[in-house]
């Protein structure tokens, strides 16, 4: 079992306000998963009963439309935490947690996560603030779709996954979305997110590589979605 206290992802999220007792701890009692690409950690509507935090790997929270379409409303990476909004207000999770890439995923139970809020207020007031810049995020993707064309909102969302998730040796960015992935980010049709991808190569500010994209101009590509 791998040690909580010596895991460099936990510096990343509210768990590094815990002390070494209480990661010792944790690691007792924490599972451990490997997750294979396009399979879920947990699914809308399930009652999760604990805190999830990514160890390796990329996954996305999304919720499913009455007809059948997904929107993406977050990419969360390696060093986050997933789950403490529905364990704290006890309800069931209102979104689907899929993994992009392969990962691993470690699971630390309720029971044990409450004794921390009780024992623990810098770890307690961590997580609250991870829950209201979750908050803040939702309200500013909701802005973007309302505010903004889908033009723009595909080329920010193109600048935010070159700077959040890096390019390759090659230029082109290292998350690899499907298109209708990315048609979900934006909040559009995949037909049409293709339209746009395509205008945006021929503008010269990005350029295809079959399934892949670099950013060829990121400063008009800023400007755009800005």
């Amino acid at each position: 079992m791998s040690k909580c206290e010596q895991c460099i992802v936990r510096q990343f999220s509210s768990l590094k306000a815990l002390n070494k007792e209480e990661l010792l701890k944790m690691a007792e009692c924490k599972t451990s998963y490997a997750i294979k690409k396009g399979n879920p950690i947990f699914e809308e509507g399930e009652i999760t009963n604990g805190i999830y935090c990514i160890k390796d790997g990329v996954c996305k929270l999304s919720k499913l439309s009455s007809n059948g379409k997904e929107q993406i409303v977050k990419l969360v990476k390696s060093g986050e935490l997933l789950g403490q909004r529905s364990m704290i207000s006890e309800e069931p999770a209102n979104l689907s947690a899929v993994a992009l890439e392969d990962m691993e995923v470690c699971f630390i139970p309720k029971k044990e996560i409450l004794q921390f809020f009780s024992q623990n207020n810098d770890f307690s007031m961590n997580v609250m603030k991870t829950i209201c810049d979750d908050l803040k995020e939702a309200d500013a993707h909701m802005v973007n779709l309302a505010q903004k064309n889908v033009k723009e909102r595909l080329a920010g969302t193109l600048i935010y996954l070159e700077e959040n998730f890096g390019a390759d040796a090659d230029g082109t960015l290292s998350l690899q979305l499907s298109r209708e992935e990315l048609a979900g980010m934006i909040g559009t049709a995949t037909e049409s997110c293709i339209r746009m991808l395509s205008e945006l190569n021929k503008s010269g500010l990005i350029n295809i590589v079959g399934k892949h994209i670099q950013i060829t101009d990121k400063n008009k590509l800023r400007r755009l979605a800005e």
